[in-house]
């Protein structure tokens, strides 16, 4: 007997409150933007420049210790946060610091680093320093455009390529869904202060994948069902479409996050980041296939040109039981 997620033949009603639905995301993303605009993002040492040296010591941290061995050497702003992991033994206590970019120069000297380390190691005896990362406020500015350039034009191919692939409506839907899930992983990130960097980069733009796949089983099923039940109206057919689909859709959202989570417990600190923003993009990519595409595609509507040949069957992996 097969473990099923979803009952088999479920008929689910997904727009008896659509309205509700397209007010949460709203309410969602004004509340993502809202903390966007007042807190900002942590930026990491990719985009804000600067040097970040990661300590190890066998000894408990203390902030206080750490920051009076640093300050006299007038480095400026300098950030010290421990960093905490299930993995780490009970010897090892690691503290990551990070020192802004100086004025003077495009990264903190090879001299400075040296005396970073011994001022610390006279203050904490027995402690190593694991890596050190630099990065010039000028890469740093070029980066941060890269990074929004490479977001815009991935979400550009996908208007793009829905437009062509289905119709302009489809299209609006998708990049709709698309907006909202990089709008909310903006906005938690700088609700929770985690860090922001290139990796994130990295996951915003795997989210947009992974969304975008799930939105284009969902709207293949509706231009094969709209052809398939020409007298039944836009909001049946879009019930149908997401019911016959949702088998796949949390079969493939709760493996993917199977794998997500062990990363995130076992995977160490470096990819945490990475990770978490992963799992909170599946979680709102997967919602907003069904709630905000899909809704949006309703709102707009479709013209049901039956003139043109059916030439597609769907995806074939839409029926896959969960």
């Amino acid at each position: 007997m097969r473990l099923k997620l979803v009952p088999q033949n479920t008929s689910f009603d997904f727009f008896s409150r659509w309205k509700l639905w397209l007010g949460i995301s709203g309410l969602m993303m004004v509340i993502a933007f809202t903390s966007f605009m007042l807190q900002g993002l942590n930026f990491g040492i990719d985009f804000r420049g600067g040097t970040e040296i990661r300590t190890k010591s066998a000894q408990t941290i203390d902030i206080g210790v750490y920051r009076d061995a640093i300050v006299p050497l007038e480095l400026g702003d300098i950030t010290i946060v421990e960093i905490f992991d299930p993995t780490f033994g009970p010897d090892e206590n690691v503290a990551m610091i990070r020192i802004q970019a100086q004025a003077d120069t495009e990264a903190v000297t090879a001299a400075t680093i040296t005396a970073i380390e011994q001022s610390l190691e006279a203050a904490v005896p027995g402690l190593q320093i694991d890596s050190v990362e630099s990065v010039g406020p000028k890469v740093s500015g070029e980066l941060i455009q890269t990074a929004v350039i490479a977001v815009v034009l991935a979400i550009g191919a996908v208007l793009v390529y829905i437009w062509l692939r289905f119709e302009w409506q489809f299209a609006l839907g998708a990049v709709a869904a698309l907006v909202h899930d990089v709008i909310l992983t903006i906005g938690i990130f700088s609700e929770l202060q985690i860090r922001f960097d290139l990796a994130i980069i990295a996951a915003l733009l795997t989210i947009v994948g992974y969304s975008l796949n799930d939105t284009v089983v969902v709207f293949d099923r509706v231009r094969e069902n709209l052809r398939k039940y020409k007298k039944k109206d836009l909001k049946e057919v879009l019930n149908i479409s997401i019911n016959e689909t949702l088998s796949r859709t949390v079969m493939t959202s709760v493996t993917t996050l199977l794998a997500l989570i062990s990363l995130y417990v076992l995977g160490g600190d470096v990819i945490r980041g990475f990770v978490f923003a992963m799992i909170w993009g599946v979680i709102v990519g997967t919602y907003s296939s069904v709630f905000v595409a899909s809704t949006i595609l309703l709102w707009l509507g479709v013209k049901r040109d039956w003139s043109k040949p059916s030439n597609t069957s769907g995806n074939q992996f839409a029926n896959v039981d969960a």
